[in-house]
């Protein structure tokens, strides 16, 4: 054990306490008015049945402010409720902390709290170089207390909810205050507060993630599969498993796993005994509601076997994503030698800088760039090659501070036409990729 986990102040329950669960109007507003009488910024989290449920709706929500209390929130009991507008006007009204926003806001945003200022302590954690960016981790790093996680993974959907899962779910907001300041200490220090607080705000401007155009093709087990007309079979069994899952508000693996909708396209089953009968569907079709829709399942599968050749899908899905960097060396060789050279250069600034290269420039709208200029044979740096890059990266979403760190960069990048040489056991790699 070292000797700073020696030193580590333990905590079960929050300093204040755990308060009671929130589940009445008349407890909402005085909590409301609470909030309204404290000081500074709020702290939110949310607590999701992920794995349990098909929604991502939030089944418990923390808020912290000092001098403002300590709430703990059941959204299931205030559904499209008054409160939750005055609620959320005290919210937008101060910045608003939590730790891995990306997660949490979108279940936040859906029961009515939107805030209009970020301090997002996971990603602040990350440009200010930290080895470590776990809530757990960082409050061991950064406050010398650790937290016990052993509540992490429950079904929060479950009521009433158990008086440990409270515990553990007010302790996860009440320290995000002083974490909060903490992070910023960091970030000041090293001249990025001002870095962050661009990717925060761009974070609460992001639009919601587009949905997958076909997304049974990443159900899990998908390289075992040769044919389309076992592609066939997993899109209906896919699909009626999503809308069953969908109307009962399970998550789809806990109906029907994954395992199994592959042994099914593999197999040449005709009978609801012959399905029972894969190793796959013995191990995984177990609790009552599984068993119940066999028959439905069985179904599917002879319905998808009678399919037409006409009616199977593709065994590539034809995409407007770009095509993977592997194959670039050998089908677009220009496009590989500016990602080789980008991809060092980049490298060095985020090593540079203390921070992961991911968090410097999104590597998707790298390649992007490097791909869609290919196209065009650039032979020397120039003003209007750097301003072309920034506009491009402007475009497309980059930060300021990120365009002026990577652009020059990207733009010496797009003058190569040679790659760097590569490394004897990646090229050896990148040979059984493309093999």
């Amino acid at each position: 054990m070292s000797e700073q986990e020696t030193n580590l102040r333990a905590l079960k329950v929050p300093e204040q306490g755990t308060p009671e669960l929130t589940t009445t109007k008349d407890h909402l507003a005085a909590a409301i008015e609470q909030l309204k009488s404290g000081h500074g910024p709020i702290a939110i989290d949310a607590e999701r049945a992920s794995g349990f449920r098909y929604s991502s709706r939030a089944y418990l929500i923390q808020i912290y402010r000092r001098g403002g209390g300590l709430h703990l929130i059941d959204p299931i009991q205030f559904h499209q409720s008054p409160l939750i507008g005055q609620l959320n006007e005290v919210i937008r009204g101060e910045e608003t902390i939590i730790h891995a926003s990306t997660q949490d806001l979108p279940c936040l945003r859906d029961w009515g709290i939107d805030p209009k200022e970020l301090f997002d302590t996971e990603l602040g954690a990350r440009i200010a170089g930290c080895p470590r960016v776990g809530l757990g981790h960082l409050v061991e790093s950064l406050l010398q207390i650790s937290l016990a996680k052993e509540h992490s993974a429950v079904d929060w959907s479950i009521r009433p909810l158990e008086q440990e899962w409270l515990d553990y779910a007010a302790l996860d907001v009440a320290l995000l205050i002083d974490l909060r300041d903490k992070v910023a200490e960091l970030l000041e220090a090293q001249g990025k507060l001002k870095w962050a607080m661009q990717d925060f705000a761009a974070i609460l401007k992001s639009p919601p993630p587009q949905k997958r155009k076909e997304p049974w093709r990443r159900t899990s087990g998908m390289h075992e599969i040769k044919s389309r007309y076992q592609l066939a079979i997993i899109r209906q069994l896919w699909q009626v498993r999503d809308e069953i899952a969908a109307s009962i508000d399970l998550a789809p693996g806990r109906l029907l796993s994954d395992a199994v909708i592959i042994a099914l396209a593999k197999s040449n089953v005709k009978s609801k005994d012959e399905l029972m009968k894969l190793s796959e569907a013995k191990a995984r079709i177990r609790s009552e509601i599984q068993k119940s829709y066999i028959e439905t399942w069985l179904e599917t599968l002879l319905a998808a076997q009678s399919l037409t050749q006409e009616q199977w899908p593709e065994l590539r899905s034809r995409s407007d994503s770009l095509p993977p960097v592997k194959i670039w060396k050998a089908k677009f060789p220009i496009a590989y030698a500016h990602i080789s050279h980008a991809k060092a250069k980049l490298n060095e600034i985020a090593l540079e800088l203390n921070l992961p290269l991911e968090n410097l420039i999104g590597p998707e709208l790298v390649r992007k760039i490097c791909f869609d200029q290919a196209s065009e044979q650039i032979h020397k740096m120039s003003e209007a090659l750097l301003t072309r890059v920034e506009t491009l990266l402007r475009l497309n979403g980059a930060r300021e501070w990120q365009i002026e760190k990577c652009a020059k960069a990207i733009a010496e990048s797009l003058t190569e036409s040679e790659p760097l040489a590569t490394p004897a056991a990646e090229a050896e790699s990148e040979s059984e990729a493309l093999g």
